[in-house]
């Protein structure tokens, strides 16, 4: 028995996720091809198709959210984050320690609560 014209094979829903996913995957796919592209005509090809499959993402997304069928997470705590910076900062800590005891070198962050990420240089260990 053949399903009937018309008759969806699955919920919109669903089928519009798949679709979603399977965009971040090939926007994925693509940015590798540009990064290891050697010749520039295809390098370019490729950026273009990631362009084009980044607006076809942000056109999915936009109809899953006013669709409600997206929930959007809520915004971080400043405490939650700061928390965090506060755990990498300790984690960074120990590692140096680590290393200094094995004579190497690790790059240091300086967490600044409450500005935005900065990346520091490489500094040896003393």
């Amino acid at each position: 028995m053949y399903p009937q014209p018309h008759t969806p094979i699955m919920p919109e829903k669903d089928l519009v996720f798949a679709v979603l996913a399977d965009q971040k995957r090939v926007a994925k796919e693509y940015a590798t091809a540009v990064t290891e592209s050697n010749c520039e005509m295809v390098r370019q090809t490729f950026a273009t198709l990631l362009q084009d499959t980044l607006q076809l993402q942000e056109q999915t997304y936009n109809l899953m959210k006013q669709q409600g069928w997206y929930n959007i997470p809520s915004k971080a705590l400043r405490q939650d984050i700061d928390k965090r910076l506060q755990n990498y900062a300790q984690t960074q800590q120990q590692t140096q320690q680590l290393l200094q005891q094995q004579g190497g070198t690790l790059p240091v962050y300086q967490p600044m609560m409450g500005q935005m990420y900065q990346p520091s240089i490489h500094q040896p260990l003393a």
